[in-house]
């Protein structure tokens, strides 16, 4: 349930309390040992107990730190000095200023983010540690519970301990093969999604296949979940800035355009949290902004929960229900429990997840795709090698594609779909890191926040070779494969690692290869349409004086929880003689 004052309340009212009670405590004291004092001073030496108690506390941590520190041989994580800036700019690439911090202060370094403390690590085995080999020393913690709690609640993705197992063993059992591998839901809104294709393919105008995409895989997601689809697809494409629509042309707003847009509001309102550190509640001081959108997200998900559940009352009686006849993820949890909270926080996480890691890859595959019409073609060849241009993929026959997964792969390296990630560690430890200079292990304090970045790191060219940020899908198939990946697996993590694993990994992946293969099947060219990117997302024209990737790219990259192209990724495409007649 949404808190009903606003989280910059929150943080303040327990603390006023605790200052309060520190000043009135010193006040009552001085008025005891020394009475003669006047009132005044009394009062003002009462306010100045509380920044002192702060100092003193602040400092005996860090003596703890110190201590335990020695005790353990370990040296402290290099900090990036005083007047440093440790700021994007608004123009910059994304994650830029954090790779040039790595560059010039290492690979895991700490930063001070609005007074808290948070280390940034680029380093595999830093990484290895927090997702696998001391999985039982890092959680989420309190700073992404709270910032993410009025959106993801408790479920799989913002819980820790008992709470975490309970959620992933609830949904495990629904990812079996038998339901990964049905493909009916795909066919039936892949079609809708390149029937809306043919047509601007006809009309010959651009169109924004990010938005398409994010349609398609909502409408997938909805119907995985709850047996309906919110039939976003339904709604009209937007036709190019700088382009006149077709007379009497008037976009059709549907009942799923609130709650398409709710759902971004939601995810956008975590991540500006998540940026602002651990004082991010002061910015809600006098209203949480994802309480509107919850509402929305909630009035379309509570009277499908209230039939669902309604449902397994009416069955009651009946013979147990089998896993086969739980046809949604909805009539799964509900047969594992009848709490609508525990219920509606995992729909959502599984939602963020499912539709997004699917909407990003598919995205940034097609923009690669256009910019390097050479890995098109190959894989095009690849692609109607196997099937007509009308066959359906399964998926076996989809194993057999090992160019369209190293494309897949390659996009997931170049663009993951989250690029980072937090967690903090419970308990003091040494990081696999060392120091540059004396060689030792990096000291980690106990509650520390660590951030890593999934993005940096599938772009070092120390693990990936000189060519890592060129886009090559061979990569995953040539001799490549056993000098990088095969001896240092944790170089690529686009669905996480170790116990937190992502359940839905081989569905995605059975999504985005469906979806590629349908597509191709009558799709021969794609071109990107710079004229119809909105002119303020289009990259900076300074960018391509600068390095890497960044002097090449053609869309502006950012994330809110997951990656997205800035403005939409606009393109034109070109029908396969083939399909020439009928449709695309």
């Amino acid at each position: 349930m949404v808190p009903r004052i606003s989280p910059g309340l929150q943080l303040l009212l327990p603390n006023a309390v605790l200052a309060c009670a520190l000043a009135g405590c010193s006040f009552i004291v001085q008025g005891l040992w020394i009475p003669d004092v006047h009132v005044s001073l009394r009062f003002a030496a009462a306010l100045a107990v509380v920044p002192v108690f702060m100092k003193a506390r602040s400092l005996w941590r860090t003596f703890l730190d110190y201590r335990e520190m020695k005790k353990l041989g370990g040296v402290r994580i290099p900090q990036l000095p005083r007047g440093v800036k440790d700021a994007a700019a608004p123009t910059d690439y994304f994650v830029d200023h954090r790779r040039r911090m790595m560059e010039a202060y290492g690979p895991t370094h700490t930063a001070s983010r609005y007074g808290q403390k948070i280390v940034f690590t680029t380093e595999p085995e830093n990484v290895k540690a927090i997702l696998a080999t001391d999985f039982n020393n890092f959680v989420k913690g309190e700073f992404f519970h709270s910032a993410a709690n009025s959106v993801l609640g408790t479920g799989v993705f913002n819980s820790d301990g008992d709470m975490w197992k309970f959620h992933r063993t609830m949904t495990r059992p629904f990812f079996t093969r038998e339901r990964i591998t049905d493909f009916e839901i795909f066919v039936r809104h892949a079609d809708a999604a390149i029937d809306k294709i043919s047509a601007r393919v006809r009309e010959n105008v651009p169109f924004n296949f990010e938005d398409l995409i994010a349609r398609f895989t909502l409408d997938s997601s909805t119907e995985f979940l709850f047996g309906n689809s919110v039939d976003s697809m339904s709604a009209d494409l937007a036709y190019p800035h700088n382009m006149q629509p077709p007379l009497g042309y008037q976009r059709k707003k549907t009942s799923s355009d609130d709650f398409v847009q709710a759902f971004e509001d939601a995810k956008r309102v975590v991540a500006t949290r998540l940026r602002l550190g651990g004082f991010w509640p002061l910015a809600e001081m006098f209203r949480n902004p994802s309480q509107k959108p919850m509402e929305i997200i909630d009035a379309y998900i509570d009277p499908i929960l209230q039939v669902a559940l309604e449902k397994k009352r009416l069955l009651k009686g009946s013979p147990t229900p089998t896993e086969k006849d739980a046809s949604t993820l909805l009539d799964h949890l509900v047969e594992y429990t009848e709490d609508q909270k525990v219920i509606k926080d995992e729909i959502m996480n599984i939602m963020v997840a499912g539709r997004d890691t699917t909407m990003a890859t598919l995205t940034f595959a097609v923009y690669l795709l256009a910019e390097h019409p050479h890995v098109l073609a190959r894989l095009r060849e690849e692609i109607l090698g196997k099937f007509s241009t009308n066959q359906l993929p399964t998926y076996d026959s989809l194993r057999d594609l090992k160019y369209l997964r190293a494309v897949l792969n390659e996009t997931l390296r170049l663009f993951p779909a989250v690029p980072g990630n937090v967690r903090q560690n419970i308990d003091g430890m040494l990081l696999p890191s060392v120091d540059r200079q004396t060689g030792k292990q990096h000291y980690l304090p106990p509650r520390t926040l660590v951030s890593y970045s999934v993005f940096l790191m599938h772009r070092r060219k120390d693990l990936w070779g000189p060519d890592a940020e060129q886009f090559d899908p061979d990569r995953f198939i040539d001799e490549r494969v056993s000098k990088y990946l095969t001896p240092n697996p944790f170089i690529f993590l686009p669905f996480n690692a170790g116990p937190r694993i992502c359940l839905g990994q081989q569905f995605a992946y059975n999504e985005m290869s469906f979806f590629l293969v349908r597509l191709l099947q009558r799709v021969a060219g794609i071109k990107l349409a710079p004229d119809a990117q909105p002119p303020k997302s289009r990259p900076p024209q300074a960018w391509s004086q600068g390095d890497g990737r960044k002097a090449v790219e053609k869309v502006w990259p950012a994330a809110f929880l997951t990656i997205f192209v800035k403005g939409g990724l606009w393109v034109s495409m070109e029908e396969s003689d083939s399909s020439a007649g009928s449709g695309v």
